[in-house]
């Protein structure tokens, strides 16, 4: 845990979050300020600052996040599809310095959400 990672503050419970999951390896809550009628962040329980920090003994862990993204995203109601987003670094436009991926779906967006990405 890092003493000043908000993320870390959340899944100690010394800030609140709108949880929906939980288990050894991952924790998942509500973001605050939704994009999507589905936006859930799921994070490593053991503060990763990002993908770049990551080692194989992560592994367990960043498969876990993927698997509960789907777990989340269909019971959710975006079982037709959905996006995971993991902001990496500065140029990757990561706000919080603690691996995290954005699970967003819900009703069709409008405007540049809409562009796909391939």
């Amino acid at each position: 845990m890092s003493e000043n990672c908000i993320f870390c503050k959340i899944v100690a419970g010394e800030i609140p979050s709108k949880k929906v999951y939980e288990d050894e390896l991952v924790f998942a809550f509500h973001d605050i300020h939704p994009q999507r009628p589905v936006h859930i962040l799921v994070i490593p329980k053991r503060h990763l600052a990002s993908l770049q920090d990551a080692t194989p003994a992560d592994e367990p862990a960043l498969g876990r996040l993927l698997a509960v993204a789907n777990q989340l995203a269909t019971e959710a109601g975006s079982s037709g599809g959905f996006r995971v987003i993991i902001n990496n670094g500065e140029i990757g436009c990561q706000e919080v310095p603690h691996l995290h991926a954005h699970i967003v779906g819900g009703d069709q967006p409008v405007g540049p959400m809409l562009k796909r990405l391939d």
